[in-house]
């Protein structure tokens, strides 16, 4: 999925672009090869990948309405947190952008969608917040979950079965020093999670 900070982003090499979509480094090649052509990269072979400043703000316009769609598709029709992306990423694809404006109107100028990402203005700006990872929090301390650095089906499934979503109090409990997993408080229930799932939580102070 494109993110702004993909979108944001002043380099990538080919691998690291090849291995981001799953695909061979021959096919990023080919596909890099076209967005050179309608000038949004500069780009030559081995080398970096920089955006231009049309690739930029075609980027970040494609990050904006993915985003918008994923928090209508979540807050209007119901879907799920891991349901929303795959959707999403077909009516990414409208040209409208009268249509653009008036979802972002519709639903009342979100700052954030379903996975705690901000979601560009129109203009390109960015809503700022300030967050650190669950990982960092110390015993005791009690904090807010604000979005997820991992945004997989499997992942988003599993913090569903913890009932861990944006927006959930979690408290710091304890850390196990051998393996670095934590036990946490959840909705007044302990649960135990890895260091994996820890890294991947973005959470602000209470």
């Amino acid at each position: 999925m494109l993110t702004t900070e993909h979108a944001e982003k002043s380099e990538a090499g080919t691998n690291e672009l090849a291995n981001y979509l799953h695909v061979k480094p021959a096919t990023a090649n080919d596909m890099l090869k076209k967005l050179k052509e309608k000038k949004l990269i500069s780009y030559e072979k081995y080398g970096k990948i920089t955006l231009t400043e049309d690739g930029r703000i075609i980027g970040i316009g494609v990050v904006r309405k993915h985003r918008l769609w994923e928090t209508f598709l979540f807050e209007k029709l119901g879907f799920t947190w891991d349901e929303v992306h795959e959707v999403a990423e077909q009516l990414e694809h409208i040209q409208s952008e009268k249509l653009v404006e008036k979802l972002d109107q519709f639903l009342k100028y979100p700052q954030f969608d379903p996975h705690g990402d901000p979601i560009p203005k129109s203009d390109g700006e960015l809503p700022k917040m300030s967050t650190t990872l669950l990982s960092e929090i110390k015993i005791g301390q009690l904090c807010n979950v604000v979005a997820v650095k991992d945004t997989s089906v499997v992942f988003l499934q599993y913090l569903h079965q913890l009932s861990i979503g944006v927006g959930t109090k979690i408290k710091v409990i304890d850390k196990v020093e051998f393996d670095g997993s934590f036990f946490v408080e959840v909705d007044k229930k302990k649960a135990s999670v890895s260091l994996k799932l820890a890294e991947s939580l973005l959470v602000k102070l209470l």
